[in-house]
């Protein structure tokens, strides 16, 4: 997973990682030469007592440096830029992805572990690219240049490079299999961590008014305790990894001098040579101490690139036709055949056999109790859902043939809950034409009954908006978001249950203030409130998904014993208030 990831997104970045590559093998080599040359001052210069060439190897020594510093900061400079970038890349990947999901795929995942892994998870992957790129690269180089050149300072000592890297290896090997299970539990428990935290922000008002303070801040400490454990348990095993690593490391030159001594006593080896050796076999376990280093960290952002793969690799149940029809030009309606729409793994369809047709000019209502499937049946038309049996047409196209921005651009939806995004007032509204000017933005508030309080804001339509329109009451999130889809002058009107948080007075206003606006669209609304919708040119009534009733206020009254009730309750509701 994490190969493939990285492969697929690095593959824009090939100049700079052979850039890269270049600057590492210059740097390692410089790195590799130096110990030769400090080997050959102390035989040939200190030991003879020769000034010149002390003067000239030093005077290379600090050459090679200078050109081993330049590398190396050339290459890791590259490298920290193309794994930033590739966190960029992988984030605008899964974003877009997100993007495109349906309502399905987005309850299937759930906010929180797509806010984990288009975040935390990248992170960890940018993290390890970045420290393959800054390391991994050179410490090959290093380990197999440094045994060369350890062999060629003297062959006798080089059974101490045979047992020292693959005991290196070994103890590191052990300790790293270990974590790759505990680092799928820590992103599971990060998800869990964000869940219960974003729940607790949203929830804040229904935290406090149940007096559930205590409760959330156990499931929190819950999740978090569960998180920490696991990180504990992964430091645990980090803590002893690197105690490891100096052990065999520090037992390696003793070595070295131990024997090596022995070699420069019988005159196998002068002390130049030692020093050199020691430099060289230091290197080479450095090289071994960075993959150890590295051999920590892939697995965790294996797990990670395997979560943020599961994401890319996902195919949206809604997608966009090979060969798109367009939606022809005039007037739209809507037309719902014979349709059947159930949930995925669900026992029983939400919507069975359900036939409507809203014209335009005309308004459609659909009525029904809670759980009859009214929002679903609205979501079919902006393709929130795809119908799972017959067809849902607009401006005589099936949906489905129809690319999704030509769709859209003939909608114009207020969902049942309205969400408003950070920004101003007027950010918000041209969400629905962004090229509509402050007068017609006036006009949409005006007509949705939002015009006294927006005037009354102390920026007017540059008044700011929290995220999801908290710095505004229901009421006016609702009218907000009402005056977005009219912004849009789409020809299709879709109103969800969208005038519930509106008074009787405001609701009627707001309505006889659309009918001018909306005579020639589509319109088509969900509606609790019997009352709101008795003019309507057509009212369908939704029982357990199954249409079982159809006509005008008048018409139902008389043939649709459903209808009768809803409207004997909702009356009887408002004798008794």
């Amino acid at each position: 997973m994490l190969s493939s990831l990285v492969r697929t997104h690095l593959r824009p970045y090939g100049t700079p990682l052979v850039v890269l590559l270049a600057l590492q093998l210059v740097g390692t080599l410089a790195s590799l030469y130096l110990p030769s040359l400090n080997g050959r001052i102390i035989d040939e210069g200190v030991a003879v007592g020769d000034t010149g060439f002390i003067l000239g190897a030093g005077t290379a020594m600090l050459a090679v440096s200078l050109v081993q510093i330049l590398a190396t900061v050339g290459a890791t400079r590259i490298g920290a830029q193309t794994a930033a970038s590739l966190g960029r890349d992988v984030r605008a990947a899964v974003f877009r992805r997100v993007g495109d999901f349906s309502a399905q795929e987005l309850s299937r995942f759930g906010a929180p572990t797509l806010i984990s892994r288009s975040t935390n998870d990248v992170t960890q992957v940018q993290q390890v690219v970045y420290m393959a790129l800054a390391m991994m690269v050179s410490a090959p180089i290093m380990m197999v240049g440094g045994v060369v050149m350890a062999l060629r300072e003297d062959i006798g000592l080089s059974w101490l490079v045979a047992v020292a890297v693959p005991a290196l290896g070994v103890a590191v090997g052990l300790v790293t299999r270990r974590m790759v299970p505990h680092f799928r539990a820590m992103q599971k428990a990060v998800d869990s961590v964000n869940r219960i935290l974003r729940e607790q922000i949203t929830g804040v008002r229904v935290v406090r008014a149940f007096v559930r303070e205590d409760v959330e801040r156990e499931r929190f400490g819950a999740a978090n305790d569960t998180y920490t454990a696991t990180a504990v348990a992964v430091g645990r095993l980090m803590a002893l990894a690197f105690p490891l690593v100096m052990v065999v490391f520090n037992l390696s030159t003793v070595a070295v001098l131990w024997f090596g001594a022995l070699r420069v006593d019988s005159g196998e080896m002068q002390v130049g040579a030692l020093t050199a050796f020691m430099s060289y076999l230091i290197q080479i376990l450095m090289s071994v101490m960075m993959a150890t280093f590295m051999a920590m960290m892939v697995p965790r952002a294996s797990v990670s690139a395997g979560r943020i793969r599961e994401v890319l690799d996902t195919e949206p149940t809604v997608h966009a036709p090979e060969a798109s029809v367009p939606i022809p030009g005039g007037p739209v309606g809507i037309e719902l055949r014979n349709v059947t729409f159930a949930y995925p793994g669900a026992a029983e369809p939400v919507l069975r056999d359900v036939t409507i047709t809203a014209r335009p000019g005309t308004t459609t209502a659909v009525v029904g109790s809670t759980g009859a499937g009214k929002t679903t049946l609205l979501g079919l038309v902006p393709r929130l859902h795809d119908a799972t049996g017959g067809q849902v047409l607009v401006g005589g196209v099936d949906v489905r043939d129809v690319d999704p921005e030509d769709l859209w651009s003939h909608l114009g939806l207020v969902p049942q809950r309205p969400y408003l995004f950070t920004g101003t007032v007027a950010t918000n509204l041209r969400h629905g034409d962004p090229d509509a000017t402050d007068e017609e933005l006036w006009e949409a508030l005006r007509i949705a009954q939002a015009e006294d309080f927006v005037r009354a804001m102390p920026d007017g339509l540059d008044a700011s908006i929290a995220q999801g329109g908290t710095n505004v009451s229901g009421g006016q999130r609702q009218r907000l978001a009402i005056a977005r889809a009219l912004v849009s002058r789409a020809d299709v009107y879709l109103f969800d249950d969208a005038f519930s948080a509106l008074d009787v007075a405001t609701d009627a206003r707001l309505r006889a203030a659309l009918r001018p606006v909306t005579r020639e669209a589509t319109v088509v609304v969900v509606a609790q409130r019997v009352s709101s919708i008795v003019h309507a040119d057509s009212i369908v009534v939704l029982e357990d998904g199954v249409v079982v009733g159809q006509g005008t206020h008048d018409e139902l009254l008389a043939t649709c014993p459903t209808y009768v009730e809803i409207v004997e309750s909702q009356q009887a509701g408002e004798e008794a208030a």
